[in-house]
C-alpha cells in the first residue's frame, strides 16, 4: 500500500472573498467569472477597495487536497509560500484538514510575497479571481520530493501552474517519479484563459502523461476549439484514459473505458461557487482510490461540489462522508 492516496501540486494561496455587485467589478475591470493574474500593487489596490473580506486557505489543487483529507484520506500538498503571516496560515490550515505539507518556505526576506487571491463574489453566486501568484509562481523542480511522488497512487495537477517559469519542468519531474513507482497522474485545467495561454503544452501532456483529465465545459471548449460539447468530450475520450467534466447546473459527465455517463447536479442555493470544480475533483479521487465506480465517484463529486456552493469559502464545512451515506454511496 502506497503512503499517499492522492498527491497535489499547485498554487499555495489565501483567498480574501468578497461580495461585490456588477457595478464595483466594471467599475474596477474586473472581468466577470475568470481569474485575471495580478501583480502586488494591484492586489494591494483591490484589497483596500474591497468591503469586508473574509480570509481563507485557498488555492485550487490545495482546496481538493483538503477535500480529500476532510474524507480521511491519505493526501500531500506541494505549493510554494513565503515564511510570512499569510504562508504560515496556509500551512496551519492545510496540515489542520489532515494533509501533508512539507515544500520549504521562501526566505522572509524575499521581494515577493504570499500568493493571494482576491475573490469577488456577484448576487448570483459567481467568483471573479483576482490573482497574485506571489512565490507559488516559483515552484521549482527542487520542490519535488521524488520519493514523496514514488508514494503516491495518484498526483493531481493545477493547470493553473502553467503560469510559471520551471512549472512545467516541475510538473515533468513529479509525473516521472510517480509513472515510475506504478502510480497514476491527473490534470486539471483551471480556466478556459489558461488553457488559451498552454494548449498545446496541455495538450502534449494529456496525451503523453494524463490518466485523468477534470474540466469544466467552457474549459474543455476551449482545449478542443469547438463550441459543439458533445465532440469536444469524444476528443478527449481519444486523448485520455478518463475525463471528467463538469456542467454547472446540468451535473457532471464522466468518459472511461468506451463508456459515458451523465450524473445530474445536487440542486443547491449558491451562496458562493468558488472551489466547487476543486471539491468535485476531491470527491471523485476518493471515490477512486476507494475503490468505486466511475459514476459513484462523479456522484460523490457532485455532492461534494455542492456543499461547497452552498457557504463562503472553498474548504469543506460539512461532513462529506456522513454526506454521501445519507445518498447510500458509501
Amino acid at each position: 500500500m502506497k503512503k499517499f492516496q492522492v498527491v497535489g501540486i499547485g498554487n499555495a494561496m489565501v483567498d480574501v472573498l468578497a461580495h461585490a455587485d456588477e457595478a464595483f467589478l466594471e467599475a474596477n475591470g474586473i472581468g466577470k467569472g475568470i481569474m485575471q493574474l495580478i501583480d502586488m500593487e494591484r492586489a494591494v489596490t483591490l484589497y483596500d477597495r474591497i468591503g469586508p473580506a473574509k480570509e481563507i486557505s485557498g488555492g485550487s489543487a490545495a482546496n481538493t487536497i483538503a477535500g480529500v483529507a476532510a474524507l480521511g484520506g491519505r493526501t500531500a500538498y506541494v505549493g510554494k509560500v513565503k515564511d510570512d503571516q499569510l504562508g504560515r496560515i496556509f500551512a496551519h490550515d492545510l496540515r489542520a484538514q489532515g494533509a501533508v505539507y512539507e515544500t520549504a518556505f521562501a526566505p522572509q526576506d524575499s521581494a515577493q510575497e504570499t500568493g493571494r487571491c482576491i475573490v469577488l463574489v456577484t448576487p448570483d453566486g459567481e467568483r471573479s479571481m483576482n490573482t497574485y501568484l506571489g512565490w507559488s509562481e516559483f515552484l521549482s523542480p527542487a520542490d519535488i520530493d521524488e520519493a514523496q511522488m514514488a508514494q503516491a497512487e495518484w498526483i493531481y495537477l493545477e493547470g493553473y501552474r502553467f503560469d510559471g517559469p520551471e512549472s512545467h519542468a516541475a510538473f515533468a519531474k513529479a509525473i516521472r517519479a510517480c509513472k515510475a513507482a506504478g502510480g497514476r497522474a491527473s490534470v486539471t485545467l483551471s480556466d478556459p484563459f489558461c488553457v488559451e495561454r498552454h494548449r498545446d503544452a496541455f495538450r502534449k501532456m494529456i496525451r503523453e502523461d494524463m490518466d485523468l483529465l477534470f474540466a469544466n465545459r467552457s474549459e474543455l471548449l476551449s482545449m478542443y476549439q469547438t463550441e459543439d460539447f458533445n465532440a469536444a468530450l469524444t476528443a478527449a475520450a481519444a486523448d485520455v484514459a478518463i475525463v471528467a467534466c463538469t456542467e454547472g447546473e446540468h451535473g457532471a459527465h464522466v468518459l472511461a473505458e468506451g463508456q459515458h455517463w451523465h450524473v445530474p447536479a445536487v440542486p443547491t442555493q449558491i451562496i458562493d461557487a468558488t472551489g466547487a470544480g476543486d471539491l468535485f475533483a476531491g470527491a471523485f479521487l476518493w471515490g477512486l482510490t476507494h475503490g468505486h465506480s466511475y459514476e459513484a465517484a462523479a456522484r460523490m463529486g457532485n455532492l461534494a461540489a455542492s456543499e461547497i456552493i452552498s457557504h463562503i469559502g472553498a474548504r469543506p464545512e460539512a461532513d462529506l462522508a456522513a454526506l454521501f451515506r445519507q445518498h447510500g454511496l458509501i
